[in-house]
């Protein structure tokens, strides 16, 4: 048997080794910590050469050169006139058509997944039809399997909005469709409030679970009332700010104390002072009259939204000078119009002189986007007014135009690459670049369609 102490002794020596070494090593790692790191190389410009520019601000360039440095344009026009940065990445787009992402204006991307599956739905709150204090940021899941299958066909920014059973059903989010978290994603958190009048609203699913409202008339009375309470608490607040600042001035008395906050009516400030657009969705003549009588009471301002079967209001509705989200375009025509009503309908507004934007109301076919404005064009609308409609027009819309919208110097890099007419469907988009990035041409559908073709 070995001497114990001998075993000792080996042992202390092998842990003195042992720790002299970790010594030596931490003071390394502290000497390369210490070193002053080196800045990072600023990122290579990229450049897309001899393609075909769609600008839409400023009509077609035949043969031109984009550039696009730090996530903005910095340089866009005939391939002769543009100076290349050094170093830069230039890629050769002849025979490619290029063009500024399109901007779906509205979609419930990142609030559902699986449509059958209710824990992956996130879309609305029905325990009441006014929940104008929802917000979507909230709920917004950036890590979507429909957001990558969105944007390989060129969508990269949308507007998420709940969906459409309550009357006020929350607060829109404008996205771009790239991002390293919710946060980064969401440009504009609370952007817009929908107001839906379009029937779907009314609670009577049954005699026995039946809710107020059930009717047109208890809609509006159920939304006048609630725009009464939000001046009403306006007014509340207004007064207790005064006599704080009568207060903080003489000190004399009980300080004032200020009314209740309540979230819902404070959701509707904004809104009924003008500062944020309402978002009013009808699609039946009589609603459309109803709620737009409701929006001039309270001087909301309003963009309108689908007006599918209105066509004997379209020169009211050019007299308004409102904005108009149009779609879906496949709906089917009620028994007493014509078969191409809903088809023709982006044209005839168009012709009265009505600002449109195409939406696609869904989430897993946003981007079937382009194709909506391909039907319009088939039925009367200019390809010139389909692209602007998926592009600057609701960049216009929604006040993010010094943004995006279209291909001009400062805006941010969101570019499409594609190999033919963006409304065709045997077009195939080869490259997207969201602030200048190039994403990856990959989903979950390609990863299957990968897999399996094996």
């Amino acid at each position: 048997m070995k001497d114990n102490r001998v075993i000792g002794r080996s042992a202390n020596r092998v842990i003195g080794a042992a720790l002299v070494a970790l010594m030596c090593l931490s003071a390394s790692a502290f000497a390369q910590k210490s070193k002053p790191t080196a800045k990072p190389e600023p990122a290579r410009a990229i450049v897309l050469r001899g393609g075909k520019l769609m600008t839409i601000s400023h009509g077609t360039i035949e043969n031109g050169t984009l550039v696009m440095e730090n996530g903005k344009i910095t340089a866009v026009g005939a391939a002769a006139s543009v100076k290349v940065p050094k170093n830069a990445r230039v890629i050769d787009v002849t025979g490619m058509t290029v063009y500024p992402g399109l901007i779906d204006s509205e979609t419930h991307l990142g609030l559902t997944e699986i449509s059958l599956d209710t824990t992956t739905n996130d879309l609305e709150e029905t325990s009441d039809a006014i929940m104008p204090h929802m917000h979507v940021y909230d709920a917004f899941h950036a890590e979507s399997d429909l957001i990558p299958v969105t944007r390989m066909n060129g969508v990269t920014n949308a507007i998420v909005a709940p969906a459409t059973r309550d009357t006020l059903p929350g607060q829109d989010a404008f996205v771009q469709l790239a991002g390293k978290s919710s946060d980064e994603m969401l440009l504009v958190r609370d952007i817009a409030m929908p107001l839906n009048f379009t029937g779907a609203q009314r609670r009577n699913e049954s005699f026995q679970t039946a809710k107020f409202p059930q009717t047109r008339m208890g809609m509006a009375a159920q939304l006048r009332q609630a725009f009464i309470d939000a001046q009403d608490y306006a007014q509340k607040l207004a007064d207790y700010e005064k006599k704080a600042a009568d207060w903080e001035k003489e000190k004399k008395g009980d300080k004032p104390s200020p009314p209740k906050r309540d979230l819902k009516l404070e959701a509707l400030l904004p809104y009924l002072e003008g500062k944020r657009p309402v978002v009013l969705a009808a699609e039946e003549p009589s609603d459309l009259k109803v709620a737009l009588g409701l929006a001039a009471e309270f001087k909301l301002k309003v963009i309108l939204n689908h007006v599918s079967h209105s066509q004997i209001l379209l020169d009211e509705i050019a007299a308004t000078r409102l904005p108009v989200i149009v779609g879906p375009i496949y709906e089917t025509p009620k028994d007493d119009e014509r078969y191409d009503s809903v088809f023709k309908l982006p044209a005839e507004l168009v012709r009265r002189g009505v600002k449109i934007a195409f939406a696609s109301y869904d989430e897993h076919n946003v981007r079937n986007l382009p194709y909506q404005a391909g039907y319009a064009v088939a039925y009367g609308l200019s390809r010139e007014e389909a692209m602007k409609a998926m592009t600057l027009n609701p960049a216009e819309i929604w006040g993010v135009a010094d943004q995006l919208g279209s291909l001009d110097v400062g805006k941010t890099a969101n570019v499409v690459v594609a190999d033919g007419d963006p409304m065709e469907v045997r077009t195939d988009v080869k490259r997207v670049f969201i602030a200048g990035h190039e994403v990856p041409m990959e989903s979950r559908q390609t990863r299957l369609r990968d897999q399996y073709s094996k």
